[in-house]
């Protein structure tokens, strides 16, 4: 039976990128994005509520969002989502949910004095570790 994964969100990075390596040298970044939705309630009133959604970029690109991204910058980013479930050292189940990046866009326009956007765009981009490789906890 066919079945379809495919996540695309655009908001705002919530804070700096967090760049780390897998034991191969495999790049992977990790940065939360906040989402709004804006709706007028049976009054009238504007109301707001905000979804702040965990990222996770492999390779190359994950380098980029490191290099070009900063808290606030608005992207957006198509993916598949991917939800793990660990046990904490108390016993208890926990679920963690995040969106696993094919591709990150820069959509505001660069800083003052930052390296071109163009250049950081890349050809090859590896959403998973390769296979065998095990992901370097956060």
């Amino acid at each position: 039976m066919p079945s379809l994964n495919h996540v695309v969100l655009i908001g705002n990075l919530t804070d700096d990128p967090e760049l780390r390596y897998t034991q191969s040298g495999v790049a992977r970044a990790r940065f939360s994005i906040a989402v709004n939705h804006r709706w007028r309630d049976r009054d009238g009133n504007l109301q707001e509520e905000t979804t702040f959604v965990p990222i996770v970029v492999w390779g190359p690109q994950a380098e980029n969002c490191v290099n070009f991204l900063s808290k606030g910058r608005a992207v957006a980013v198509e993916g598949r989502l991917r939800i793990d479930t660990y046990q904490t050292e108390e016993g208890e189940r926990r679920k963690v949910a995040e969106v696993v990046a094919r591709t990150v866009q820069f959509l505001d326009s660069r800083r003052e004095g930052a390296p071109d956007e163009a250049s950081a765009k890349s050809p090859e981009v590896k959403e998973t570790p390769p296979e065998g490789e095990e992901e370097v906890p956060f």
